[in-house]
């Protein structure tokens, strides 16, 4: 369903004088930007100048027919829309209207239901195809780059950061909650650095007995242990002149941070069952979704180990604080999966961006890739629309508690929201809304009249 407190830009032409008013005043009071004229000549003229989002045009006008206007207008602007309307509709002119790419044909006299439900229609499509070719436009710029993609003041704030550190080597320590990208932004520092063309490599530190995951660090002589047949090299020593990242880093126990703490401070190590340091040349980001002064203060974490990591602190916000990403990443989580699967998926319904805007995303960027994945799999034409979204998210807009533009909703909020989801799971049926509500249909309004609702289905 078309939002119509997005406005539009509309060209209206009609060489009769009141059917033009007629269509205007409808138009208008969709609440859309209108520029009409009763003049073919002058239209003409418009469309060689400006854009519009829809041209709504009547076919049979002296000088320039409407056919005309609707060749002009997809040759200027091939992502708008043009409605024909005519008194003099036939099944010829309807054929050729839509070969020559109009979006609709009405015929007079029309209902004016069918033109405002027809013109939002037309409008929503030219939104997406618009939106649609930015988002492709900017990840065409990014190609053959490590991704981070964003237009949310934040991220780019932290992006300068990164690149700003990423020419020296100096420890960072990137937290964050799980899926925001933590890994991401490390090999983006990586990237940037001096040290792009040595090894980027990752140790979940999470993942690991403390025993395995010395052996997978440090590596081991032969005969250190039985079965040791030969030595073997670990990540650190495959990490030497590159980078090494240390994801959930505060999962190490304490002897390992301990080892850690001499590997920064003397860039050299001990395999498991050596006696000669192995010096190495490596430069070393960590990462963690807990908050790591705390686990200091708990005594889980040392305190030298955390000053050591926390040269430069990078803290990446969840997805519900930068909403404005979330077209830009669907578009290319669509690109990346469709491309994978083979499939001929090219866009996402408005009708979807609007729920993901107002979903809260608690596995952050990750999740979203998953349900972008999944709308993939599902869709059957070449748009995801709402039935290819998971079912929780397509029934819940409601998401209470999450901080927004860094604060908790007030209850006042919570209220509003609430009630704006109730109506519209009902239809707008007051009564019904007021019973499942536990409050009587007087009160209802009173709600309603307090919070300019309305109007509100």
């Amino acid at each position: 369903m078309t939002d119509l407190s997005e406005k539009g830009r509309i060209l209206v032409v009609d060489d009769e004088e009141i059917a033009l008013k007629n269509l205007e005043y409808i138009l208008q009071k969709l609440g859309h930007e209108i520029v009409a004229t009763t003049s073919s000549l002058k239209a003409r003229d418009l469309l060689k100048k400006e854009t519009f989002d829809v041209v709504v045009t009547d076919l049979k006008m002296e000088k320039v027919d409407g056919m005309e206007l609707l060749r002009l207008a997809k040759e200027r602007s091939p992502e708008s829309e043009v409605i024909i309307i005519t008194a003099f509709a036939t099944v010829d002119s309807a054929i050729e209207a839509m070969k020559a790419g109009a979006y609709y044909y009405i015929a007079k006299p029309y209902k004016i239901d069918e033109v405002r439900k027809v013109v939002s229609e037309a409008l929503e499509k030219t939104r997406l195809r618009r939106e649609n070719l930015a988002l492709r436009r900017q990840l065409e710029a990014i190609k053959g780059r490590v991704k981070i993609l964003t237009n949310d003041a934040k991220m780019k704030q932290i992006l300068d950061v990164a690149r700003q550190v990423a020419i020296s080597d100096c420890t960072v320590l990137i937290t964050g909650e799980s899926g925001t990208g933590k890994e991401l932004l490390a090999r983006y520092i990586h990237e940037m650095s001096p040290r792009r063309q040595k090894p980027f490599v990752v140790v979940n530190c999470g993942v690991f007995t403390e025993e395995l995951l010395a052996h997978e660090l440090f590596g081991h002589e032969k005969g250190a242990f039985t079965g040791a047949t030969h030595s073997k090299k670990g990540l650190v020593d495959m990490a030497n002149g590159g980078t090494l990242f240390l994801d959930e880093i505060a999962e190490m126990s304490p002897s390992m941070q301990v080892k850690l703490l001499r590997l920064i401070q003397e860039h050299e190590f001990y395999r498991v069952g050596g006696t000669e340091p192995i010096r190495v040349d490596i430069r070393f980001i960590a990462a963690t979704n807990q908050d790591l002064k705390k686990a200091v203060e708990r005594g889980d974490f040392r305190l030298d180990l955390y000053y050591r990591l926390n040269v430069v602190n990078m803290h990446l916000p969840p997805l519900a604080e930068r909403k404005g990403d979330i077209p830009l990443l669907a578009r290319f989580f669509l690109e990346k999966h469709a491309a994978r699967m083979g499939k001929k998926v090219t866009s996402i319904s408005q009708e979807v961006i609007a729920i993901l805007k107002n979903y809260d995303f608690p596995g952050n960027v990750r999740e979203l890739e998953n349900i972008i994945e999944r709308g993939v799999a599902l869709a059957t034409g070449e748009t995801i629309d709402s039935s290819c979204l998971p079912e929780e998210i397509r029934q819940l807009d409601i998401k209470a508690f999450r901080k927004k533009d860094g604060r908790y909703p007030t209850l006042e909020e919570q209220e509003i929201a609430y009630i704006r989801w109730i109506l519209k799971e009902t239809g707008g049926n007051k009564t019904l809304a007021a019973q499942i509500l536990g409050i009587d249909r007087v009160s209802l309004w009173r709600k309603l009249k307090k919070y300019g609702l309305e109007a509100e289905k």
